[in-house]
């Protein structure tokens, strides 16, 4: 292919991968503005989305359509009651401390991604893509299944959105990022929130893990390059701002697109990853973050 359509692919693919980091990085971004904490487990809720895909398709391999939807439907509600069960047990229990979440949720990866090598095994498995078809361009074809991956993640977007700002909970839940002592002090169970919001995180990163199994393969390390670029998201785009964590999204996604189609998947880390130095030595609060209280 020439420059142009070279382009164009890279552009296509980098929207894609933007796309799927905007879900996934919302929801560690809404874990730390709420409740103040970094979720270092967080690419083990995704890891655990593709993998309950897998598992969740493979009960009706004669339908591959509805055993997608379902583990749609199914596998963040499962990631959800894990969370939450996390955050009963071991969260609370060290009353969010910061520093001792940081190391209770590195404790928590290794136990989630132990777990599933133990049960799930070692090997990369497919999953079929609910809608197989391709559009066919002058210069190549293009998988339609990605457009349903855009199309999905505007919703979950738009849903996270319309849950944060217009509803009765997400005025509770910003009411609690404000100050949570207040909070509690006009009857809010802050800690029935955070547990919602933290179960909310997973839930996103598990249904981003479920919508890019099919374009992937599922296995028990596939946590680790959406965590990592989930971090350098809400770094650069502000660790309390859903608006910056969107923006860094598609900056990131795009960049690594077209970065890795022209050059490596190696550089575009790299560039990452000098991006973020850059945004924490000239902002140390992200473009569009606001100063931590």
């Amino acid at each position: 292919m020439s420059l142009g359509p070279h382009l164009l692919l890279a552009i296509m693919e980098g929207t894609v991968s933007a796309f799927v980091l905007a879900v996934t990085a919302l929801g560690l971004s809404l874990v730390f503005g709420v409740m103040r904490i970094v979720n270092v487990a967080h690419g083990e809720f995704f890891m655990l989305g593709a993998v309950l895909a897998w598992w969740l398709t493979s009960l009706v391999p004669e339908a591959p359509f509805w055993g997608f939807m379902l583990a749609l439907a199914v596998a963040p509600l499962l990631v959800g009651t894990i969370a939450i069960v996390a955050d009963r047990f071991v969260l609370q229990r060290l009353n969010y401390q910061p520093e001792a979440t940081i190391v209770a949720t590195i404790g928590l990866l290794y136990i989630l991604q132990q777990a599933v090598l133990s049960i799930y095994g070692p090997e990369a498995r497919p999953v079929v893509a609910p809608i197989n078809f391709r559009i066919v361009l002058p210069w190549f074809g293009y998988s339609g299944y990605k457009l349903v991956v855009v199309g999905a993640a505007i919703l979950l977007l738009l849903a996270a959105w319309y849950g944060v700002t217009r509803t009765r909970f997400g005025l509770i839940m910003r009411a609690t990022q404000f100050d949570g002592e207040i909070a509690q002090a006009f009857g809010i169970p802050v800690k029935r929130v955070y547990a919602a919001v933290f179960a909310l995180g997973a839930m996103l990163a598990a249904a981003a893990g479920v919508l890019v199994v099919p374009l992937q393969q599922a296995h028990y390390l596939m946590g680790l390059d959406p965590l990592l670029l989930s971090f350098v998201v809400v770094i650069i785009g502000g660790l309390d701002s859903l608006k910056g964590t969107i923006v860094a999204a598609f900056i990131i996604g795009l960049s690594d697109g077209i970065i890795s189609v022209f050059f490596s998947p190696t550089l575009a880390k790299i560039i990452a990853t000098l991006a973020v130095a850059l945004v924490l030595v000239f902002r140390p609060n992200g473009l569009f973050g606001g100063k931590v209280r």
